[in-house]
């Protein structure tokens, strides 16, 4: 199957002989992947209410793992 590689939108076969899907290649996986470190790239999210969470003295005989 031909998908279209995310970076440089060449087509490429989705294969598991290839280690880079979606991607064409290794220089275009860490495009991406640096895309996303310098957040050009963003998951939409709602603003949390304040209110929604517990104060953090709740919280002190909660184990955290």
């Amino acid at each position: 199957m031909l998908v279209t590689c995310p970076t440089c939108k060449n087509d490429v076969e989705w294969d598991v002989n290839n280690p880079y899907r979606p991607f064409c290649c290794e220089r275009c996986k860490l495009i991406d992947l640096g895309a996303w470190a310098n957040e050009e790239f963003r998951i939409p999210a709602e603003d949390a209410d304040p209110g929604e969470f517990p104060e953090a003295d709740d919280e002190q005989d909660t184990p955290r793992h």
